[in-house]
């Protein structure tokens, strides 16, 4: 019996003498797949860009800066943009990618109900990080993670800032924006009658206007006819400034008027390049682009949590076409 006993004992410590190899050899193979693993796992991140102005100097930038940035953090990056401002369009890219359900969404805000049913009910249906860029939307309404772009506000009052330097502090002044009063206009607007209602010889008229070239035309058309002695205009929505600046000079030079609006319009730059307006304000879209990647990768890391919900403030300044000399 002792020797049964003896034998039992020496099978049992064989076997368990085989399943400590066995676990040390799994170990140490797990050990050495780890990194790979960890590499794969980052590049399992697929982030969409999508925006409404896609083939802009503005937007362009931003691509740029974002496509940067996920090759740096190991990401798989796609800009999706639709063309000629479409918004069914841009809608619908915006459905198909949280349907896609990627990990994470950086979308230029759009101030509308179907944009925010999207973003507040599908994307956090799925879990789907949203961050909006450039142009940014209530939080409360859209359940955004963050915003990467400009502080509108602050840049509506720089331009009025300096329009008040070239122009002094009295005349009438028309400023102009889009009719469906989008979030980031509305922020910019704020910003402008906060300093320009502080002067009681500047006179302020507020005109709306459509994307629509054409409708841009007519609404200037009709503008000129009701105040044919405005002495500044400002346009909030840059989209519209060539249109507008294009059915002055077929009334008179745009010398005598003070014209001011922001960068990222399709001819912004080139406007003011060729001093038919006097400034802009000038923004950071390369900028934007790579801390909004780097955020949202952030996050679905868990290195950069919790996101700040106000946002993420990029730098702006105001240029004139000085700027813009060799």
């Amino acid at each position: 019996m002792r020797k049964i006993g003896f034998i039992l004992l020496f099978v049992l410590f064989s076997f368990l003498l085989y399943l400590t190899f066995v676990s040390s050899e799994i170990v140490f193979r797990s050990d050495r797949q780890m990194p790979k693993f960890i590499e794969q796992e980052k590049l399992q991140h697929r982030i969409v860009l999508i925006t409404q102005d896609t083939e802009t100097p503005f937007w362009n930038k931003v691509g740029s800066g974002a496509m940067d940035q996920a090759q740096k953090e190991g990401a798989s990056l796609e800009i999706w943009g639709s063309y000629g401002n479409n918004r069914e369009d841009f809608l619908k890219k915006l459905e198909i990618a949280i349907h896609s359900k990627v990990d994470g969404i950086i979308v230029q805000g759009l101030d509308s109900d179907d944009f925010k049913y999207l973003t507040k009910v599908k994307a956090s249906f799925y879990g789907i990080p949203v961050i909006t860029v450039a142009n940014d939307v209530p939080v409360q309404e859209s359940l955004r993670r963050t915003y990467v772009g400009s502080d509108q506000y602050k840049a509506g009052k720089m331009i009025a800032e300096e329009l008040l330097k070239d122009m002094g502090s009295k005349g009438k002044v028309l400023i102009t924006y889009n009719s469906d009063k989008e979030f980031y206009q509305l922020q910019r607007l704020e910003g402008m009658k906060e300093v320009l209602e502080s002067h009681r010889e500047i006179q302020l008229v507020e005109a709306e206007t459509s994307s629509s070239r054409e409708e841009v035309i007519a609404a200037t058309q009709d503008i000129l006819n009701k105040w044919p002695d405005v002495d500044a205009i400002i346009a909030i929505n840059s989209d519209i400034a060539s249109a507008l600046v294009q059915e002055i000079s077929k009334r008179s030079q745009v010398e005598p008027y003070y014209i001011y609006s922001f960068d990222d319009g399709q001819d912004s730059i080139s406007l003011l390049q060729e001093g038919k307006i006097d400034g802009l304000v000038e923004q950071t879209p390369e900028m934007m682009g790579r801390k909004s990647v780097q955020l949202i990768k952030g996050w679905l890391t868990g290195e950069t949590m919790p996101l700040n919900i106000d946002g993420y403030f990029t730098d702006i300044r105001i240029v004139k076409a000085m700027d813009y000399d060799d």
